[in-house]
């Protein structure tokens, strides 16, 4: 719980009451490579701190293909916020890259503090404005950024990732092909 409580004092500070019953919460567990957290479909119910590991978020489109949306990488905080906040089926799964250890909690107990602890509501909102924040980055570096440009701010995000998945997953957060990943990581190793 340290470094839980470390990373969300990062993120806003909160009170040693309202910690208290924040970490009564969430339970520890783990999530095997290729399990998944939330599956598509599914009515989101938890939302986890990731202490450890490497988690995709992921769509398909009707054809079937694959899009990866985003990364997380231990310590961060996950979850289909969609789902938990609509209350509707989730489109969005995520798949846990690596052995992964977390704390989970169901997300109604949570948001069940709220009212009384207001450092809490705080914590939620500031992540909240964060996700967003990077959300809209993302869509600004898809629609005005080269690929070369994309894959070296990804490096630069994930340093270690890219020698611990798959290329492919790499390449479809990155909206290019395997091949052409492979020409960028090429290209800039002659650099």
């Amino acid at each position: 719980m340290k470094l839980f409580k470390e990373y969300i004092n990062k993120i806003s500070l909160i009170q040693k009451a309202t910690f208290v019953e924040l970490e009564k919460c969430f339970r520890p567990t783990q999530l095997k490579k290729n399990e998944f957290f939330v599956r598509e479909g599914a009515y989101a119910q938890q939302i986890g701190f990731l202490k450890k590991g490497i988690i995709r978020a992921f769509f398909l489109n009707q054809e079937g293909k694959e899009y990866n949306k985003q990364f997380f990488v231990g310590p961060s905080i996950i979850g289909a916020y969609t789902s938990l906040l609509t209350k509707k089926p989730n489109r969005i799964a995520q798949q846990a890259l690596t052995d992964c250890e977390l704390l989970v909690a169901n997300f109604r107990q949570i948001e069940a503090l709220y009212d009384q602890y207001h450092d809490l509501e705080r914590l939620g909102r500031k992540i909240a404005e964060h996700y967003f924040l990077e959300k809209e980055e993302k869509e600004l570096e898809m629609a005005l950024l080269d690929a070369d440009q994309r894959y070296l701010l990804m490096r630069e995000r994930f340093p270690t990732i890219e020698s611990i998945i798959p290329q492919y997953y790499i390449a479809s957060y990155l909206a290019i092909s395997p091949t052409q990943l492979s020409r960028i990581r090429k290209k800039l190793n002659q650099s």
